[in-house]
């Protein structure tokens, strides 16, 4: 084998870069937990009417954080309960408290 083919073979498997969301904070009513709202925009394929779609993530606020209205920055990490698989990297805006 060549030098450069040995090179190859021993470089270690690239890492996927994990999946982040970007959502409104819907509920803290859970320790350590969120509920996070992430809104996707499409078109319908007929009518071409813009369509707008909300999923719900669990996600862990470890300092109990966040407070409903805020716009998080969430990423994908492993399993932390039965529907908890997302957790909170950064506040990115706060939202208005009354």
């Amino acid at each position: 084998m060549t030098e450069n083919a040995v090179e190859l073979a021993e470089a270690p498997p690239a890492q996927t870069p994990r999946t982040q969301k970007v959502g409104r904070v819907v509920s803290d009513k859970m320790e350590k937990t969120v509920v996070v709202a992430v809104d996707s925009v499409r078109r319908h394929p007929l009518y071409h009417k813009r369509i707008t779609r909300t999923s719900k993530f669990l996600a862990h606020d470890e300092q109990n954080t966040c407070k409903p209205g805020d716009i998080v920055r969430i990423e994908e990490t492993r399993p932390m309960s039965k529907r908890k698989r997302w957790i909170v990297r950064e506040i990115v805006e706060r939202g208005v408290q009354i």
